[in-house]
């Protein structure tokens, strides 16, 4: 991944030799942000169960640096492991979940259990082992039907599904562990992070994978609704970025929450179109399907208290994002 330039001589500056430790490290998200802080010199702990993900990028970055990757095979849920996990770290990254709207309203008990629960398991080892900050990445999704525009952290969140509620609780968690043991924790808000390396063969792939993969097996992209339904979509290095950015910061974030996102408003409609253009497929249309439960209307990121408190700006484009991303899938289908 890239980052920018002017930041990334700071952030090697705080991460050089720092002891942290990722949640979900194997995943989407947590192997982008594993990715960077190695080549931001961190020595890097991770914990997965690898239920929803694989240990094969996470392998090579084991082989690359064996003394700066470390991997526990275990669930969030296992204190022993957690506490292995745990160990010496100045900072955790807690990224481990289960995600998807319709997942969570098929599993609500199992989203709970591993988003709330789990949650907990990692602000108690934080506070054993005088961990000095812990990120949370959270939702969107925690906004719900909120007709406000753009979200902002001061809005009363109305979730829509067990995902948002649980997420909502791990925040509240996040905050009362700061309040109540001073512990230094922030939650990020990310607002529908896409990328390369994002699993597209779930029946709950997120919309751009799902996209891509039916684009370039040649299928229609399938909508859910009417396609008017609009969504802040931001690149992974974003996210990656405003996560590094909280754990570097020199402010004190206890319990803080900050929006991830780019500020730009996209329909899903649209977004089919650039990507049935970018992936150079003629004569697709996207057949459209009943509009889901748990799915919000709209979502836009106000990502103004994120630029105040941890310096964080958006820096790549939905389009360049697009690019990366296809490229990446084109590639990963013409190996399989």
């Amino acid at each position: 991944m890239k980052l920018p330039a002017d930041k990334f001589a700071r952030l090697r500056g705080f991460y050089q030799g720092r002891r942290v430790l990722v949640t979900g490290g194997a995943g989407f998200i947590g192997g982008h942000l594993c990715d960077a802080l190695v080549s931001l010199g961190a020595v890097t702990t991770v914990i997965d169960d690898l239920s929803n993900s694989s240990l094969e990028h996470l392998a090579g970055l084991i082989e690359m640096e064996p003394e700066k990757v470390r991997f526990v095979h275990g669930s969030i849920l296992d204190d022993e492991a957690v506490a292995d996990a745990a160990d010496d770290a100045q900072t955790i990254f807690h990224l481990a979940a289960l995600g998807s709207v319709p997942r969570s309203i098929d599993y609500p008990q199992r989203t709970w259990s591993v988003n709330a629960t789990g949650t907990l398991r990692i602000l108690e080892a934080a506070k054993i082992h005088a961990v000095e900050r812990v990120v949370l990445t959270s939702s969107s999704s925690v906004y719900g039907d909120d007709p406000s525009l753009p979200r902002v952290e001061t809005q009363m969140p109305r979730p829509l599904s067990p995902y948002a509620a649980s997420k909502l609780a791990a925040e509240s968690l996040n905050s009362v562990w700061a309040r109540c043991y001073a512990l230094s924790t922030v939650s990020l808000r990310f607002f529908n992070v896409f990328g390369p390396r994002q699993n597209a063969n779930s029946a709950y792939a997120a919309v751009i994978a799902a996209f891509a993969r039916r684009l370039l097996s040649g299928e229609a992209p399938v909508i859910y609704g009417d396609g008017s339904q609009t969504r802040d979509f931001t690149y992974v290095d974003d996210a990656v970025l405003g996560a590094l950015l909280a754990g570097a910061s020199r402010n004190p974030l206890a319990g803080d929450t900050l929006n991830i996102g780019t500020g730009r408003s996209t329909s899903i409609a649209r977004l089919a179109d650039l990507m049935i253009e970018r992936s150079e497929i003629g004569g697709v249309r996207p057949s459209l399907e009943p509009a889901r439960k748990g799915d919000v209307a709209h979502s836009l990121a106000d990502w103004s208290r994120a630029k105040d408190l941890i310096a964080f700006e958006p820096s790549t484009s939905l389009e360049a994002g697009l690019d990366e991303t296809i490229k990446w899938y084109r590639a990963t289908l013409a190996r399989a």
